[in-house]
């Protein structure tokens, strides 16, 4: 079965993160995804694709494990392009992509969610970005996309608070499309997705094409930033301490070194 489950029903395909307990975004789970979005374009049957996750979470957050296997700045940097890769293919993807968030979307869990072109949560779902309560940043194109969404102050809030949002603060500032019960989240994504599907492909794929136009060229250099940002906090002790307190479960002592 492997990392993501996969299944085509109506011309609505359905993608479903498998990688417990917490569903981290490693490097093999970007890449099966990669695989997944492969297989959909050249099967060209699904008009809409649902992507949710198994368990408790959608995604809680990056591997941290796999971060503490890397040694050098550049290992860092190519980490965080990898993953800006995928989801800038999943952004600019033919087929529309819903992400539906129950537990948690954290950290690189919420970069991919923001990577889809529409989200519904649960209502008591948990987003955020908590990277800097662990020394680090953001290396997704978190810090590019999560303004586009809840504007900039919030933004600054989030990322720097490293706190979360309920998922009915996320419709509140426009990260989420719509907040449900838990018990309705099916229901409802498959309303929506079924109301997608209903229409023509050709036309579909059309606006998928015409909507990212209305970002910023800006968008390209901030990730290309961000990405080398990630590989030189890396370097530092407070990243070391971080990522260490947060595997030990317990407060960091940042020196600010």
């Amino acid at each position: 079965m492997g990392m993501i489950k996969s299944e085509i029903k109506d011309q609505i395909a359905t993608l479903t993160l498998n990688s417990p307990p917490a569903n981290a975004l490693s490097s093999k789970l970007i890449e099966a995804v990669a695989e997944k979005l492969d297989e959909l374009e050249k099967d060209n049957t699904a008009k809409v694709i649902i992507i949710k996750g198994e368990g408790k979470f959608f995604s809680a957050g990056a591997d941290i494990k796999e971060f503490t296997e890397l040694d050098h700045a550049e290992a860092y940097q190519a980490l965080a392009e990898k993953g800006q890769k995928l989801l800038k293919r999943m952004e600019y993807f033919s087929i529309p992509i819903i992400a539906v968030i129950h537990g948690a979307a954290l950290g690189g869990g919420l970069e991919l969610a923001m990577a889809c072109h529409i989200r519904i949560v649960t209502e008591d779902a948990k987003l955020g970005l908590p990277e800097l309560n662990l020394g680090i940043i953001p290396g997704f194109a978190g810090t590019q996309r999560l303004p586009q969404y809840v504007g900039v102050a919030k933004a600054y809030e989030m990322i720097l608070t490293g706190t979360f949002i309920s998922g009915k603060e996320a419709v509140q500032l426009g990260l989420a499309n719509k907040a449900v019960s838990e018990d309705k989240l099916e229901e409802e994504t498959m309303k929506l997705a079924t109301k997608v599907a209903e229409k023509s492909m050709s036309s579909i794929h059309k606006v998928m094409e015409l909507i990212p136009f209305a970002k910023t060229s800006q968008f390209e250099q901030g990730s290309l930033a961000e990405a080398k940002a990630f590989g030189e906090v890396f370097g530092t002790e407070d990243a070391k301490e971080g990522v260490q307190a947060f595997l030990e479960k317990r407060k960091p002592n940042f020196q600010d070194k």
